[in-house]
């Protein structure tokens, strides 16, 4: 679902190459299923390959790894555990919505509607343990470190910037400033253009970085009070926030409270929107499961595995997957060269 409180939040444009030699921490499940959604045929079906089995999520995690690992960037996969107890109000949501669109998916398909197909399917998208361990295993032919949380992977990926080991975890959602990563980069896509909601046109986009203690010290509140910002606008752990308060409100709200949250969660009536104490929520996202128990080491590349999970066993084309290596490796090749001229200058 993702933290609404982004229109609070200063936001950086940056260029791809000022990332250049840094350790990005992706948010695995969420960029999983942003191609799941988003790699779709024109009538909405995903990709597939020859024995029926969906690839959309290959196709995406390839691409989009080796034209960023092209750039320079150091890129590390974070992986969910188990799932906290009080999300599973949330999966139970989702798993609704995804039921809704598939009826409606099936209406838009007897009635032969090309464009309400192609919108209702792309919510129904499901990621399948299957699908999770193929991408495992294609980042590790890749030679990128896959990480295990062991819990929730936004919570892990927050604990290893804030630690120093990598620079920003890389997602689109501001969940993890709420789990104190120093910094996030949203919109980590070389395309540049995203479609927009609903239209035909689509829209130029650039990464975004978000600062975390800019960000407290602009809006005048610390970590703690973030948390409690964020479970007034609703987070996974407390679905739909309070009613009738906004990111706004929900800020004056924590300022004004400082820190007695006795008090704020009082007057914003918690006990009436959830059958849970606020205490629940606000201890469980501040004590979130993490370990140190991860490597941020970089493999080389396993042509022969790429290959053969790719090509051999899900009907990729050989030639285009050979065309994306070959530019990776001119590129690493290119950027060593680089260095060694700089380095002897």
């Amino acid at each position: 679902m993702g933290v609404a409180i982004t229109e609070l939040l200063i936001r950086k444009e940056i260029e791809i190459r000022e990332l250049n030699n840094k350790i990005i921490v992706v948010d695995a499940p969420l960029w999983l299923y942003q191609f799941l959604s988003s790699i779709r045929q024109v009538d909405g079906s995903p990709l597939m390959d020859s024995k029926g089995n969906v690839t959309s999520h290959l196709s995406g995690l390839f691409n989009r790894s080796i034209k960023l690992m092209e750039r320079g960037i150091r890129l590390a996969y974070c992986f969910d555990g188990k799932p906290p107890e009080l999300k599973k109000q949330e999966q139970k949501r989702r798993a609704e919505l995804k039921e809704e669109a598939e009826l409606r998916y099936k209406e838009a398909l007897k009635k032969e509607d090309i464009k309400e197909m192609k919108k209702y399917a792309s919510r129904t998208s499901r990621l399948t343990e299957d699908m999770i361990k193929e991408s495992k295993k294609l980042l590790n032919a890749l030679g990128i470190p896959v990480i295990e949380a062991p819990s929730e992977a936004e919570a892990q990926a927050s604990h290893i910037v804030k630690k120093g080991d990598a620079f920003a975890v890389g997602t689109n959602d501001a969940d993890c400033l709420m789990f104190s990563a120093l910094r996030i980069v949203r919109n980590l896509n070389i395309a540049g253009k995203r479609k927009r909601t609903n239209k035909l046109a689509y829209e130029t986009i650039k990464p975004e970085l978000i600062e975390l203690s800019e960000n407290l010290n602009n809006l005048g509140i610390d970590n703690d009070q973030l948390i409690a910002l964020c479970m007034l606008v609703g987070t996974d752990y407390n679905v739909g926030g309070i009613r009738g308060i906004g990111q706004k409100s929900a800020l004056k709200l924590v300022k004004r409270y400082k820190s007695n949250f006795d008090g704020l969660f009082k007057e914003v009536r918690w006990d009436e929107n959830f059958e849970f104490p606020w205490t629940d929520v606000f201890y469980l996202i501040k004590k979130m499961p993490v370990n140190d128990n991860y490597s941020l080491e970089w493999e080389g590349l396993d042509k022969e595995k790429i290959l053969k999970i790719l090509v051999d066993e899900h009907d990729f084309s050989e030639e285009r997957v050979n065309n994306a290596l070959k530019k990776l490796i001119e590129e690493k090749e290119k950027r060593k060269q680089k260095g060694l001229q700089e380095f002897f200058k």
